[in-house]
């Protein structure tokens, strides 16, 4: 649990937080009647503020670099699509506080340099090697052997339960 009380009081996840109450606000100036946003941008406005500081606490409690890139992509995934969602509500008609719209677009700036700088602290030494090539960090290649073949590995060094009824 205290890990998790770190990762809360983290200037990113604070941030994320803010970010998705934010989202949340924004998603009540737009009108009730106009179904069409209802069902399309609020939605994934909501799902995009709600993913963001899931994989921040995801990427801190798994701790493994290729881990914390893979939600580090997904976070920028959800955070580029919410800013491009909230801008298009400023062309809508039914909405009149646009106010809104830039102050969570602001926001989601002043994460992104968060971001940069939370990404720059993951160590890179600390990965299991990503055979899809995606989250390696840099010098280590899809292609690379993995180090962990060499260790050999016989199941039945310790599980074999067939030479334990002799050892009765």
């Amino acid at each position: 649990m205290a890990r998790l009380d770190e990762t809360h009081k983290m200037p990113i996840f604070q941030k994320a937080e803010q970010i998705l109450k934010l989202t949340e606000g924004l998603v009540q100036i737009i009108p009730a009647e106009n179904e069409f946003l209802q069902e399309t941008t609020v939605r994934f406005m909501l799902e995009n503020a709600m993913i963001i500081p899931a994989k921040i606490a995801g990427a801190e409690a798994g701790d493994l670099y290729d881990l914390r890139m893979e939600n580090a992509a997904i976070i920028r995934k959800a955070a580029r699509e919410l800013y491009v969602q909230a801008g298009s509500l400023r062309y809508e008609d039914g909405i009149t506080d646009t106010d809104y719209i830039y102050l969570l677009r602001n926001t989601i700036e002043e994460f992104r340099f968060l971001f940069i700088d939370w990404v720059a602290s993951f160590d890179v030494w600390n990965y299991i090697k990503d055979s899809w090539g995606l989250f390696n960090p840099p010098g280590v290649n899809a292609h690379d052997k993995d180090p962990d073949e060499d260790i050999p590995f016989n199941p039945n060094d310790f599980f074999n339960s067939d030479d334990d009824d002799d050892d009765l």
